[in-house]
């Protein structure tokens, strides 16, 4: 290679690595957009009151529930997200997290106990056939998981895939904050 070569290549990395900063900021920007536009309307502060019969036919009520941190998770059967998730709430559910999930949109009842049998995934559900919980917590995409304090507050809130240990984490600080 010639000295000329090697110049232009050099100039052409630099540029690259001056460009990184602004290209950085600029996807932080976007991503920070659209989470806020996608909880544009979810509650926050005190966690709104839900009850009825689980799937398995137990009696839920929030906030009764409250000995430790919550996981409300919103979630469907038509969503593939949800799908890819499903694991990581289950995993924390069969853990003895404090786990209720929502149906949200996903049929009768035996449609969804039909889906978990199918998908092999347990943990509890309260169906939502008709969006009246996921209106009151404000939820318009799915899958969404709010952590509720011991003292029925909102701690986090996520759309969109999120981790086991991403979950596990705000379980935890939800306990110490």
């Amino acid at each position: 290679m010639n000295e000329e070569t090697q110049d232009k290549q050099a100039d052409s990395r630099r540029k690259r690595w001056r460009s990184l900063p602004i290209n950085l900021l600029l996807l932080v920007i976007v991503v920070g957009g659209i989470r806020l536009w996608q909880q544009r309307d979810m509650v926050s502060g005190s966690a709104p009151e839900v009850r009825g019969v689980t799937l398995a036919g137990e009696t839920f009520r929030l906030p009764q529930h409250l000995d430790r941190p919550l996981l409300v998770h919103f979630w469907a059967t038509w969503c593939p997200v949800c799908r890819t998730e499903e694991g990581n709430i289950a995993s924390i559910a069969n853990a003895g997290g404090n786990v209720i999930t929502i149906a949200m949109q996903s049929g009768t009842a035996d449609a969804v106990r039909s889906y978990q049998n199918e998908r092999q995934v347990a943990f509890p559900v309260l169906n939502d056939p008709d969006n009246s919980i996921s209106n009151i917590w404000g939820v318009h995409a799915v899958p969404a998981s709010f952590v509720i304090d011991r003292n029925g507050n909102i701690r986090f809130v996520e759309v969109g895939y999120t981790t086991e240990l991403g979950l596990r984490l705000r379980l935890w600080l939800a306990e110490y904050i």
